[in-house]
């Protein structure tokens, strides 16, 4: 009987669809375990071999803690919102629901076909209105809360409030905005509703503010930071610009702290860790305030080093910063108007990286020295962030590297407080003995005290105070885009107002267009039906707001609803909590969820997450504990990023001179350009299809092509695999011809999970091999009940000790190679024990369930899926040795080895070694003087 694998895995996928055997339950004896991969954006290219290699480890892990008796949960789903299916959409005309489903389809067949243990009964879409309703709850949620320092977490608005109306804010421990006024309760009361509003505004967890921002005019959207790749938007390479827009953000500063304090808790991995800590960019130091000449302005200063104040010559201001145009002198006004257009085109990232570029203007202004009262002229220069800090600095030429280019550049004063002081890197980075000098009161304290003794005198003087600082900014919650979450919110004089929380979800409306307005507003601007009913509780048509039929009555509660939509992340910020109660329409999810659930144990997915959704789901997560939602505040306990599965390019060499296409082994000194082509058109022996070229790409119909011995030999290049470089390998191929159970081992043999590993399709064959003999080993066997031999069983323990130890050390890798030792080994055994072949095909069965399932039923199990029966136990005493070959040696020379038990007495040891015939061959009649046994070792027989 051969190996038909495509028929095998077509019947289990079948069965376990039609009954649902992957599917959990919240309510169960058992203990819980719940295993995430990151869910993917279903693109319309489909899947390639490199995106399966997460979910294949994390099936495996699954299977196995389904077979040690837990209740596992391994839901699946689809971040479905976001711009390629927009673009889509605006090149076609086509909606993004239709191409997104469309895109789902495929991706679900191509997972059906590996044989992934989802529980699909939970499947989650971020588009479906069903699960966008609860991202804009928790929207909701966070507007009407406030961050109390006291207490140190998220409390309901309404203390707030209560707090306002009887004390004012002045005791108000609160993250909140730096310009929030103080007021008393008598003034709060006085406030009319939206004075009290915009109060409050500067309290929220989320909150609109205007807020500098990565605008890219292509898409007519704001991109978060990893959206931008080398100065340009990442989807189509479009020019980025810096610009201040009204935008809804999320006050996650104000867990800062917690957000790092949290790495300590949880088993990720530590290049991950130090991604957010630096992202986070916790330092201490002290804020100084520089006052502005002429002027009641000031200009407060983040400084790590309050103890180099002295040497502040100059000050250098973001260009963004809101009160370079205010302190502009009317000479420098064209010059600093010039260098903050030009600076509006580089991103943020553009600007830290490029650090020998030296630009900047002067303001014309001058700050004053708290100390010396000296004046110090204030400058603009891009090597300043408005987003980190104050967005301006205090510049001491002789202790930091730019301050000091800058400084040269533009011939600024360079003042030496480090007069005969050791200020070299290594000397300078030792804080605890640097030595200031030329510093008035300052003059010769070592670090740590010239700190303290710096932020003391500021205080005196009124101009600072000690502070810790947070690189992290507030994250940018607006898009201008269409298909994304649509807020919540209408507006009421200009005012936000939450939708209560029974009206929701509120959908996306029909739009003909999905670009901007011709006035600039976003998409939804073109909505006919985006009002807000207050009376009615509904969405209505654009023609309604501010009628009445009332004669003078202007506010008939049709108000305006919000016109941009949540960014990719928010619908990827909880949905793993989600998943523990997907539908239940009354609440996000049920207190029996998520008090059994807890968090997710086990979660899989690639670390270009670390400071874009891993970050803002463990916001979320501290949020939504603070609140009482959930019982843990961090999301996951145990997080791996899998590697990558890199494609093997083929490259085409276009000689610059004349255009021709040379193979690989002419090009010599030759002036080429290496092109990519279709891996497809390339044989295993680097050989191209010219033809085949030719209809795939007209580009190359009339190209003239430079042979060696009769054939083009392409170039070989290991680089991601991409569609762009047009080496993406179809997993449905694989599939096919292998099969699922293959292309699964063949991924987890590839190398370490971690590890990024090249893929080479003709390597498949090994495992493929492996399978059809793992199958002979199965049918060739009688199914008689033989018992096993103590070499198949010491086979069978050392293969579920190896297999445990790589499962439970997710070496998922060196488990392929023990299968195939132990199928070696007992098919030269001629194993036909059942005792020994159903627990391998248990063992089997998290790599290759398919083949698993079969030999299972094969077996005799017509009535029991195999991912519900006990993993084998290891018993060591298989793998105890019964016998030692000794080495039987005469006067300390070896002369043979015998099998001895190592049961055996030194006295039965030494008769049986003296009855042996090389024994008496060697001695020649002769009797030893003494035999020498040391049992489990050796025998000596000397003389």
């Amino acid at each position: 009987m051969q190996y038909n694998f495509n028929e095998i895995e077509a019947k289990w996928q079948k069965y376990w669809a039609e009954n649902q055997t992957f599917k959990a339950e919240n309510n169960t004896d058992k203990e819980k375990f719940y295993v995430l991969d990151m869910f993917p954006y279903p693109s319309g290219a489909g899947l390639h071999v490199g995106h399966p290699l997460g979910y294949i480890a994390s099936d495996i892990y699954a299977r196995y803690k389904r077979h040690k008796g837990f209740n596992v949960l391994h839901p699946q789903g689809y971040d479905s919102f976001g711009l390629p299916a927009e673009q889509y959409a605006i090149q076609t005309g086509q909606h993004p629901a239709i191409t997104t489903a469309e895109n789902i389809k495929t991706y679900r067949r191509q997972l059906d076909q590996i044989g992934f243990s989802f529980d699909w009964s939970r499947e989650v879409r971020t588009s479906d209105p069903k699960y966008y309703k609860w991202t804009q709850w928790i929207f909701i949620q966070l507007f009407n809360s406030w961050y109390n320092k006291d207490a140190d977490k998220a409390e309901d608005i309404e203390t707030l409030i209560l707090e306002f109306s009887s004390n004012g804010n002045i005791q108000v421990n609160a993250v909140c905005d730096e310009d929030t006024p103080e007021f008393t309760a008598s003034d709060w009361n006085a406030f009319s509703s939206k004075e009290q509003q915009k109060i409050l505004l500067k309290y929220r967890l989320t909150y609109l503010a205007d807020t500098e921002v990565n605008w890219c005019p292509a898409l007519g959207t704001v991109l978060a930071n990893d959206e931008i790749v080398n100065g340009v938007s990442e989807r189509g390479g479009h020019p980025v610009i810096r610009k201040k827009m009204t935008q809804w953000s999320m006050r996650i500063t104000a867990y800062a702290q917690r957000l790092l304090d949290g790495l300590d808790t949880i088993d990720w991995p530590q290049p991950l860790k130090d991604s957010q800590t630096n992202w986070i960019g916790r330092s201490q130091g002290a804020e100084v305030e520089f006052r502005i000449q002429n002027s009641e302005l000031g200009i407060p200063v983040f400084t790590t080093r309050p103890d180099t104040i002295f040497g502040a010559s100059f000050m250098t201001l973001a260009p963004e910063h809101e009160l370079v145009g205010q302190i502009t002198t009317p000479e420098q006004k064209a010059e600093v108007e010039a260098y903050v257009a030009a600076t509006a085109k580089r991103s943020e990232r553009d600007r830290m990286a490029d650090v020998k570029a030296i630009s900047g203007a002067f303001t014309g202004a001058y700050a004053e020295h708290p100390f010396t009262k000296q004046p110090i002229p204030i400058w603009i220069g891009d090597y300043v962030l408005a987003g980190y800090g104050t967005g301006a600095v205090m510049s001491v030429p002789c202790g930091d590297q730019r301050d000091y280019d800058f400084a040269k550049h533009f011939d600024i004063s360079i003042p030496n407080i480090f007069e005969g002081v050791d200020i070299s890197e290594e000397a300078f980075a030792d804080k605890e003995k640097t030595i200031i000098a030329n510093s008035d009161f300052l003059n010769g304290l070592p670090y740590k005290k010239a700190v303290k003794t710096a932020i003391y005198e500021l205080e005196k003087l009124g101009q600072g105070k000690g502070k810790v600082n947070y690189r992290l900014r507030d994250a940018v919650f607006s898009r201008q885009r269409y298909w994304g979450e649509p807020f919540p919110v209408y507006y009421v004089d200009g005012m936000p107002q939450m939708i209560a929380s029974e009206h929701l979800p509120i959908e996306l409306p029909e739009v003909e267009k999905y670009l901007p307005t011709e006035t600039g507003e976003p998409p939804l601007g073109n909505a006919t039906v985006w009002a807000w009913d207050t009376q009615k509780n509904a969405v209505v048509s654009n023609e309604n707001i501010g009628l009445s039929g009332v004669e003078g009555q202007e506010d008939n509660g049709v108000y305006p609803l919000e016109l941009n939509t949540m960014p990719g992340w928010a619908g990827s910020s909880q949905y793993f909590n989600r998943y523990m109660d997907p539908h239940n329409d009354d609440a996000i999810f049920s207190k029996e969820a998520i008090d059994y659930w807890q968090d997710v144990d086990l979660y899989i997915g690639g670390s270009e997450h670390a400071t874009g959704h891993l970050l803002y789901a463990r916001f979320w997560q501290k949020f939504m504990f603070d609140r009482g939602y959930v019982s843990k505040e961090e999301f996951a306990k145990k997080l791996i990023n899998q590697g990558m599965i890199t494609g093997t390019s083929a490259l085409v060499y276009r000689n610059e001179e004349n255009g021709q296409l040379i193979s690989k082994g002419l090009i010599g000194n030759l002036n080429v350009t290496p092109l990519h082509v279709d891996v497809s058109l390339v044989n295993s022996s680097n050989e191209l299809d010219i033809e085949e070229l030719k209809k795939w790409q007209p580009d190359f119909a009339d190209a003239a092509f430079v042979l060696e011995e009769g054939n083009y030999i392409v170039g070989r290049e290991v680089e991601k695999m991409s569609k762009r470089w047009y080496n993406v390998v179809n997993p449905d191929d694989i599939v096919t011809e292998y099969g699922a159970d293959s292309l699964r081992l063949y991924e987890m043999f590839l190398g370490p999970l971690e590890q990024s590993k090249p893929w080479n399709t003709a390597g498949i064959t090994g495992v493929h091999s492996f399978l059809k003999k793992l199958w002979k080993l199965y049918i060739s066997q009688s199914g008689a009940e033989v018992e096993p031999s103590p070499e198949n069983l010491k086979t069978l323990h050392k293969t579920i000790k190896k297999v445990e130890e790589d499962i439970e050390n997710f070496s998922f890798n060196t488990s392929v190679s023990t299968f195939m030792i132990c199928v070696n080994e007992l098919t030269a055994q001629k194993c036909k024990s059942r005792a020994i072949l159903e627990p391998l095909a248990i063992l089997v069965s998290p790599y290759a369930p398919h083949i698993a399932e079969e030999l299972w039923e094969k077996l005799g199990h017509d009535n029991t899926s195999i991912s519900k029966v006990a993993f084998p136990v290891f018993d060591e005493r298989h793998l105890a040795e019964s016998s030692k070959e000794y080495p039987i040696s005469f006067n300390g020379k070896m002369k043979f080895t015998m099998p001895l038990s190592l049961d055996l007495s030194k006295e039965e040891i030494e008769t049986a070694v003296m009855a042996h015939e090389k024994t008496q061959q060697q001695l020649q009649g002769r009797t030893p003087k003494k035999v020498i046994v040391v049992p489990g070792k050796i025998v000596n027989i000397v003389g």
